[in-house]
């Protein structure tokens, strides 16, 4: 049965959609409402091209924006697939698209998807997207606090009273957000169970255990251990080329930033506070490798080894990592 391939271009308040059908015809709908109301209409111009046939749906990863559409088209029985941003650029400058707009953009994505098949998107569980929004929004106040802290440094008698006091009011937000988080995973049987073997790992705490339940590091996100990584941008990018070419291997950071910032952190503490992490330094300064390298390794490893540790169902044993 042939298949169509819808590519949307998502944007905070609306959604432009170009769907790529069999027989190579292109139809358009711009102006969607990126609303329940807005995706019920989606759903009735598509069932008007349809003609029972599958459809797989294509949209990029950029912000939360995409999240409710997906959700809906995945409940209604589409495949979704959802790609990283840098993928969509790289297949346009391959297809030397010089021009940049909506319209443009969702047929791109259409075209992409129906050359690449991309994997289906897996949606995650109620429970994990709740997690999820509240893991953003502590992220987000930590960063304004940290806005605040280096304006109050320099602020001026007239302003600091008042930058003080949205300090305070955002370190009592923080705690109150901490305590909704460890309601929330105490209150569903699996995130506690795997929060359990989490806090096995020396150097893992309370915050980067939420971090890796909210963004699902487990196996039945991910197939091994290396895809979990990449999905952070923590897989090692390499540049050599024939034998004059030989760059210093790097993070890609191709991958969802607030996880990758969110274990900086925690690598740190593992290098310098723990023996597992104490011995996995040494072994790679005696090596000679600097240490900002090392930092990313050990925010590597961290990956793979919460990885393992949920893949396993057994907590984690220093003498696996030369403890």
């Amino acid at each position: 049965m042939s298949t169509f391939y819808l590519g949307i271009d998502v944007a905070k308040a609306k959604l432009d959609c170009a769907l790529l059908l069999p027989n190579g015809k292109w139809r358009s709908k711009s102006g969607l409402a990126n609303t329940p109301q807005g995706f019920a209409e989606l759903a009735r111009w598509l069932d008007g091209h349809q003609a029972n046939a599958p459809i797989h749906v294509c949209l990029e990863a950029t912000g939360i924006y995409w999240e409710a559409v997906a959700e809906s088209l995945a409940q209604a029985g589409h495949t979704v697939s959802v790609v990283n941003p840098f993928q969509i650029k790289a297949f346009a400058n391959a297809c030397l698209v010089r021009s940049k707009t909506d319209r443009i953009d969702a047929r791109l994505i259409a075209r992409f998807c129906a050359e690449r098949h991309p994997e289906p998107w897996q949606a995650p569980s109620l429970s994990e997207q709740t997690l999820k929004a509240l893991v953003l929004r502590l992220d987000a106040l930590h960063a304004m606090r940290v806005q605040e802290l280096n304006r109050v440094e320099v602020a001026r008698d007239a302003v600091r009273e008042g930058i003080m006091a949205h300090i305070d009011w955002l370190d009592a937000q923080i705690k109150r957000l901490l305590a909704d988080i460890r309601r929330h995973i105490d209150s569903d049987p699996d995130l506690r169970s795997r929060r359990e073997l989490l806090d096995s790992i020396p150097g893992v705490g309370e915050h980067t255990m939420a971090l890796l339940l909210a963004f699902c590091i487990h196996p039945g996100r991910f197939d091994n251990a290396r895809q979990a990584a990449a999905f952070a941008g923590l897989d090692p990018r390499l540049h050599e080329s024939g034998s004059s070419v030989h760059g210093k291997p790097r993070l890609s950071k191709i991958g969802h930033a607030v996880l990758r910032k969110g274990l900086y952190m925690p690598a740190l503490v593992t290098l310098y506070r723990t023996q597992w992490g104490k011995q996995f330094r040494q072994r790679l300064a005696n090596a000679g490798k600097p240490p900002m390298l090392i930092i990313g390794a050990m925010m590597r490893k961290l990956i793979h080894v919460a990885f393992g540790v949920l893949k396993s169902g057994k907590p984690f044993n220093p003498a696996l990592h030369g403890s």
